[in-house]
C-alpha cells in the first residue's frame, strides 16, 4: 500500500525522559504548545537580528518565517522538521546593492527585494532538477572543503560590517564589547535551553544594562520608549513590493548556492538524529526553501533557510515531529499581527545589535571550519589547501568581479571561485603528506 502524502502522526501517551518523538509522532496537544513555543524562542533572536542588519521589518519577517515554514512543510509532505528563518546568506549583499547605512528602515529595500526573488527562483530551479537526478552531483560540487569555505566566508566578508557599525562613538564601541561579554557568559556559564538560546539571553542582558546606563545614568543615547506605547496591540504587517534591477538580481541569485549548501547539512543533520534516510525528499525541499523565499520577497521580507537554531532543539528535546513546526508557525503569524512587538524590537540599540553581530558573524565563521574538523577534511592534501586558502582571502578581502553589466561581489565571487577552482583541481590525484 502507497504511503499518503502526509504522515499520519501517531500520538505517543507521554513524553518520557529521554524518549524519541519521530517525525511522523505526535504528543498531547498542551505539551505540542509548549514545544512549538520553544522553538518560536529558538528562531526568535536570528530571525529577527538579519532583517535588523538589512533595514527590514523585523515584525515582517516574523510573520514571512511563520508562512514560509507552513509552505515548507506542504511541499516536503510534512516528512522534514524544518523551521525556516530569515537567512543571513543574505546581508553582506543586500547592504552592498541598497547601500544601506545601518540605522533605521533601509530606503531601497525594493530593490534588495528583487535580488532575493531571483535567489528563490534559481534555488527552486535547483529543486526541481534534484528532484529529477538526485544529489549526487550537488555532493560532487560542493564537497565539505568547498561548503565550509563558503560558511566560513560569509561570516568573514560580514566582519567589518558589525565592526563599523559600533564604530560611531566611544561608548557606542564600549557597549558593543558589554554585549559580546553577556553572549560569550550566557555561553559558557548558562546551562540547558538557557545556554541554547545564548544569543537571545546575552542580548536581553545586554539591552538591560544599556537602558540602566543611558536611560538612568544619563550617559549615551537613551532607548525611547515612546513608540512602543504608541503601537497598536493588532495591525497589518507592513507589506512592500519588489523592484527588479537587473545587477541586484545578478549579485543576489548566486546566494542560492550557498542556500543549497546549508539546506543539504542540515537534511543531513536530521537524517542522522532521528535515523531516517531523508535523502529522498531533499529535492522537495530545496524547491519548498526556495518558494518561501520567493514568497517572502515579493511581500517585502528577507530570504529564508533552514535554522540551524531549531534543529539543536531537536538535538536536546528528541522531539522531532514535524506537527511541532506548524504551531510554531502559527504562533509567529499571530505575532506578526503586533505592531507592539515590532516596536519593542527597534528599541534595540545600536551598539548591543552591533555587538551581537560580532558574535554573530564570528560564529557564522566557525560553522564553516567546524565543517571541515567533522568531515575530517585533508589539509595535507594541497588541492583542498589551495581551494580554502584562496576562497577565504576572495571572501574576506570583499574581492569583486565584474563582466559586462554583471557583477560579482565577495561572497558570489568565493563562492563560485571555491566550486570551480575545485572542479578544476579534481582530476588531480589526492597528495600525501609531504615527507
Amino acid at each position: 500500500m502507497a504511503d499518503s502524502y502526509f504522515p499520519r502522526w501517531r500520538r505517543q501517551p507521554a513524553a518520557a525522559e529521554g524518549s524519541i518523538v519521530g517525525t511522523d509522532e505526535r504528543l498531547a496537544w498542551p505539551q505540542m504548545f509548549a514545544m512549538g513555543i520553544q522553538h518560536v524562542v529558538a528562531m526568535f533572536g536570528s530571525t529577527v537580528l538579519a532583517p535588523l542588519l538589512m533595514g527590514f521589518d523585523p515584525n515582517l519577517c516574523i510573520f514571512m518565517s511563520g508562512i514560509g515554514t507552513l509552505l515548507f512543510f506542504v511541499l516536503v509532505g510534512g516528512r522534514v522538521p524544518s523551521y525556516l528563518g530569515s537567512s543571513f546568506a543574505f546581508i553582506g549583499l543586500v547592504i552592498a546593492v541598497t547601500g544601506y547605512g545601518g540605522q533605521g528602515p533601509n530606503p531601497n529595500i525594493p530593490v534588495a527585494l528583487g535580488g532575493i526573488i531571483a535567489c528563490g527562483v534559481v534555488y527552486a530551479i535547483i529543486g526541481l532538477i534534484v528532484s529529477a537526478v538526485g544529489t549526487r552531483w550537488i555532493e560532487t560540487l560542493m564537497p565539505p572543503v568547498v561548503t565550509g569555505a563558503i560558511v566560513c566566508v560569509i561570516g568573514l566578508n560580514l566582519a567589518p560590517i558589525a565592526v563599523h557599525g559600533v564604530s560611531g562613538s566611544n561608548f557606542d564601541s564600549w557597549m558593543a564589547l558589554v554585549t559580546v561579554l553577556c553572549v560569550g557568559a550566557v555561553a559558557v556559564f548558562a546551562r540547558g535551553m538557557l545556554q541554547r538560546l545564548l544569543i537571545l539571553i546575552g542580548l536581553l542582558i545586554a539591552y538591560v544594562i544599556y537602558a540602566i546606563v543611558t536611560n538612568g545614568l544619563g550617559m549615551g543615547k537613551p532607548i525611547d520608549f515612546s513608540i512602543v506605547a504608541n503601537a497598536a496591540w493588532f495591525g497589518m504587517p507592513h507589506f512592500t513590493a519588489p523592484a527588479f534591477d537587473p545587477h541586484a538580481m545578478a549579485l543576489l541569485a548566486p546566494i542560492a548556492v550557498i542556500l543549497v549548501a546549508e539546506n543539504l547539512g542540515h537534511i543531513k543533520a536530521v537524517s542522522a538524529m532521528t535515523g531516517q534516510n531523508l535523502d529522498r525528499y531533499i529535492g522537495r525541499a530545496f524547491l519548498g526553501d526556495g518558494l518561501a523565499t520567493v514568497v517572502s520577497g515579493f511581500a517585502g521580507g528577507t530570504g529564508v533557510t533552514t535554522y540551524a537554531e531549531n534543529i539543536g532543539v531537536m538535538a536536546v528535546t528528541k522531539i522531532y515531529s514535524t506537527l511541532v513546526f506548524v504551531i510554531a508557525a502559527v504562533i509567529a503569524l499571530v505575532l506578526g499581527f503586533s505592531p507592539k512587538f515590532g516596536a519593542v524590537i527597534q528599541t534595540i540599540p545600536g551598539p548591543v545589535l552591533g555587538g551581537v553581530s560580532i558574535v554573530v558573524f564570528g560564529l557564522i565563521a566557525v560553522t564553516g571550519a567546524r565543517i571541515w574538523v567533522v568531515n575530517k577534511v585533508d589539509f595535507s592534501d594541497n588541492r583542498n589547501l589551495i581551494v580554502a586558502a584562496v576562497t577565504l582571502v576572495l571572501g574576506a578581502g570583499d574581492f569583486s568581479l565584474k563582466l559586462g553589466g554583471f557583477g560579482l561581489g565577495g561572497i558570489g565571487t568565493a563562492t563560485f571561485g571555491a566550486i570551480i577552482l575545485y572542479a578544476l583541481l579534481r582530476r588531480k590525484p589526492a597528495q600525501g603528506p609531504v615527507a
